[in-house]
C-alpha cells in the first residue's frame, strides 16, 4: 500500500501542478494539495480522520455544484468531448464534468482511507 499511496500522492499533485492555468487554481491546487498529503501520511500509516472527513464534507458539498453540467454532458451522444481540449471553450459543461470527475477521485481515494484508517489506530 506504499508505494500506492505515493504513487497516488504524485498524481495528485500533479493534477495540482497542471492547475495553474486554471480559472480558479487556489481552490483546485489545496483540493489537489490536501489529497496529495492525505496519501502521504497513508502511506506511512497515519490517518487523521478529522481531517478526512471534514475533507470529504466539503468535496461532496462542492462536486454538487457541477451536478448540471454533468447531467448535460451524460446526456450527449459524444462523451468523448470531455476529452477535447477545443471543446471546453465551446461547451461550458465539459468543465463542469471535468471538476466533477476530479473530485470524485478525491472522494473515491478519501472513502477508501477512512475506511483503512478504521482498521489503524486513530490519529487525532
Amino acid at each position: 500500500m506504499k508505494a500506492v499511496n505515493l504513487l497516488l500522492a504524485v498524481m495528485f499533485l500533479v493534477f495540482a501542478f497542471v492547475q495553474i492555468n486554471d480559472p480558479d487554481p487556489v481552490v483546485w491546487i489545496l483540493a489537489y494539495g490536501a489529497m496529495a498529503v492525505i496519501c502521504i501520511l497513508a502511506a506511512f500509516k497515519v490517518y487523521f480522520r478529522i481531517f478526512m472527513v471534514v475533507l470529504l464534507i466539503a468535496y461532496v458539498g462542492y462536486s454538487l455544484f457541477f451536478i448540471d453540467g454533468v447531467a448535460q454532458w451524460l446526456a450527449q451522444d459524444n462523451k468523448s468531448i470531455l476529452f477535447d481540449d477545443v471543446a471546453k471553450m465551446e461547451y461550458p459543461y465539459v468543465e463542469s464534468s471535468r471538476e466533477f470527475l476530479g473530485l470524485m477521485i478525491c472522494i473515491i481515494i478519501l472513502v477508501i482511507h477512512l475506511v483503512l484508517s478504521r482498521k489503524r489506530s486513530p490519529a487525532s
